[in-house]
């Protein structure tokens, strides 16, 4: 068979892609490396409760087409991120607002909280900061990074805030309203029934080869006009590619870095309720992971099918970690050296005739999920 597009990715950026070329009347196939579709976004039901297998993700969006569009296949239900942080003993709601600093110092009102913080940043202020601890120590004062910026950062980025470059923390955001919405966008939520189905219903009527790889499994022939891939005994006009573009080109300019993590999932059958919260982050060092995610409130501890109360319940413990070959790649490192060679390989990307390189992996950005659906959309669309 001859296809105009060989998709490289069943993920939420393939995926997308794959469906507007179909609806264009473009013939594609896909193809995955893991054993499953959905890419990160991923979940699967485990006693009845929607776990998502690479952490949590909790669509929301201020674009309104990307909100039309992820509606059509699925419904979502009106699930509000309001994270706990966990320091020692001490538990702290976040973002940073008039709970956080309530609990924090025993302020009431703004002006007391400002004020606060107005002083600690006057005590240590640096004109000119270094390092990430520098500038946030500037923003938010001694206080709130020593107990909820400065040991989770470490743990994400396995390096001391004071090796970390001042850059990567340009602002922290602050409430001065007692507000526990992690987001500001207006549109917020969990699909019911997981994020598998809306991937499952884009890749609807094109096929999807797991458990395969691109280097391995796929071949250019030709030259110039004439280029062409070939898979077995299929052959493609064109290919996207949202693996890792410095792998695409054999690390020719050297390696991109990226940051790793790894998931502990434990089945508490016997247990209703571990932590109270989807979601409690863990901010000192010493605490090796950042987070547990309890899966069930997603959904509110309620079967999607049937509305009933789920018994038992389903967390996930998430630790960072280094990346190395053979380890999933979840975060490019977008510092000024990694972002100069990803440069290098944008332009060689830029000579490709027949490849597209998408994706947070093939871009080299860290992406929302609407921030990839909106730049799959805007792909095809340069292609119309």
């Amino acid at each position: 068979m001859h296809y105009d597009y060989l998709i490289t990715g069943a993920g939420l950026f393939g995926a997308v892609f794959a469906n507007e070329m179909k609806k264009r009347g473009r013939s594609c196939v896909v193809i995955d490396r893991r054993p499953h579709i959905a890419g990160n976004i991923y979940t699967e039901k485990v006693n009845g409760i929607h776990v998502h297998r690479y952490g949590a993700h909790i669509f929301h969006t201020s674009d309104e087409e990307v909100w039309e569009y992820v509606q059509q296949f699925a419904k979502f239900n009106n699930f509000i991120n309001s994270p706990v942080a966990r320091y020692k003993d001490e538990l702290y709601n976040l973002p940073f607002n008039m709970n956080t600093f309530s609990r924090m110092w025993g302020v009431r009102t703004p002006a007391e909280a400002k004020a606060r913080i107005e002083e600690q940043v006057a005590e240590v202020r640096v004109d000119e900061p270094k390092n990430l601890e520098e500038q946030a120590l500037n923003l938010v004062g001694r206080d709130v990074y020593e107990k909820l910026v400065k040991g989770y950062t470490e743990k994400q980025w396995g390096r001391d805030c004071t090796e970390l470059p001042a850059f990567i923390i340009r602002r922290l955001p602050l409430r001065f309203i007692y507000d526990n919405n992690y987001f500001n966008d207006p549109h917020q939520g969990i699909p019911v029934g997981g994020y598998t189905q809306i991937v499952e219903k884009l890749l609807e009527g094109t096929p999807v080869i797991l458990n395969t790889d691109f280097a391995e499994a796929v071949r250019e022939e030709g030259e110039g006009a004439d280029a062409h891939f070939v898979m077995g005994e299929d052959t493609f006009d064109k290919v996207l590619y949202t693996g890792r573009i410095d792998e695409y080109f054999d690390r020719c300019f050297g390696p991109l870095e990226y940051r790793s993590l790894r998931f502990e999932t434990e089945v508490l059958p016997e247990e209703d309720n571990f932590q109270g919260n989807a979601v409690v982050n863990y901010t000192e060092r010493e605490v090796p992971f950042t987070r547990i995610i309890e899966h069930k409130f997603f959904e509110f501890g309620k079967d999607s099918e049937t509305g009933e109360p789920i018994p038992g319940t389903v967390i996930t413990r998430e630790y960072p970690d280094s990346w190395e070959e053979g380890k999933e790649t979840y975060y490019p490192v977008n510092n000024e050296k990694n972002d100069a060679i990803y440069q290098r390989y944008a332009a060689l990307a830029a000579e490709k005739k027949n490849v597209l390189f998408g994706g947070r992996l093939g871009m080299y950005r860290y992406y929302d999920m609407d921030k990839v659906i909106r730049a799959a959309l805007d792909m095809v669309r340069s292609l119309d």
